[in-house]
């Protein structure tokens, strides 16, 4: 029998208070999303004045990271490239903003935030995840 890592309500907990207090330093309004491998919510928070639309999409980041085991970047890089085909898959959220929470080189989920530009909603996902993950994981 195999077994794997997976995120338990604490190190959800952590990711959250982690990526909010990023956003907080800059004043951002975010929504912030953790799923676990299969996509699946474990945990949000949507920041006072977030948008409707941050919770949606932080949410369809995350899934997207973690079903496809990498950061959202990689499938809005792919599409810029000219592999619009992929504009098809069922990955909805193709945006920058999402991260994929790796242990022992396990998926174990993911983390997404909406609400600021792309490159500030992966700051923020990427903030939470190193207060569980050591940068060497």
């Amino acid at each position: 029998m195999q077994t794997k890592p997976v995120l338990g309500q604490a190190e959800v907990n952590e990711i959250l208070a982690a990526a909010r207090e990023e956003a907080d330093r800059h004043g951002w309004k975010v929504s912030i999303a953790v799923v676990d491998d299969g996509g699946h919510p474990l945990g949000f928070m949507r920041l006072d004045g977030a948008s409707p639309g941050s919770a949606y999409m932080a949410t369809e980041k995350a899934r997207s990271s973690s079903l496809g085991r990498r950061e959202s970047k990689a499938f809005e890089d792919m599409i810029n490239n000219g592999r619009y085909a992929y504009l098809s898959s069922p990955f909805t959220a193709t945006l920058e903003g999402a991260v994929p929470v790796l242990i022992d080189g396990h998926c174990v989920g993911a983390v997404g935030v909406s609400g600021v530009k792309s490159e500030q909603d992966a700051q923020v996902a990427r903030a939470g995840i190193a207060r569980v993950v050591p940068r060497s994981a």
